[in-house]
């Protein structure tokens, strides 16, 4: 039986499933959904960043604020299945993981390093994303 697990998938690479013989006006108008993020022909290729039981991913994200804005990013993924984090939740989750860390397990410090690492990349590269997913 599987276990009900989260997984942190980061955007490894993108590419167009399209014809070489694009017309110029056609790949402007490609050019332009990309950077508005609508993925007409595009696939987004996702690595496996981390994975940790959906149990301790609950206490891992006990430690952040009640009511604050991190820590209801985080729970949206026990309410929808499903979040994204991208370059405009970069500057919240990593000021609130920073001031918690003291209090974290061995375990959940290696998540939020590496969580951090994501958020680091991210804000180098806004392109970049984390889809966070709730398996079984």
């Amino acid at each position: 039986m599987n276990e009900d697990k989260v997984v942190f998938y980061s955007l490894n690479q993108k590419f167009l499933d399209s014809d070489e013989d694009m017309p110029e006006q056609a790949q402007q108008v490609m050019y332009y959904s990309l950077t508005i993020g609508h993925h007409v022909g595009v696939i987004d290729c996702l690595k496996t960043l981390m994975e940790c039981p959906t149990e301790e991913y609950r206490h891992w994200i006990a430690q952040l604020p009640e009511g604050g804005e991190a820590r209801r990013k985080m729970e949206g993924l026990i309410k929808f299945g499903e979040i994204t984090i991208d370059c405009t939740h970069t500057q919240l989750l990593a000021k609130a993981w920073s001031v918690v860390t003291k209090h974290l397990t061995e375990e959940q410090r290696l998540w939020t390093d590496t969580l951090m690492k994501a958020l680091h990349d991210i804000e180098r590269e806004p392109a970049i994303y984390l889809m966070v997913r709730r398996r079984n």
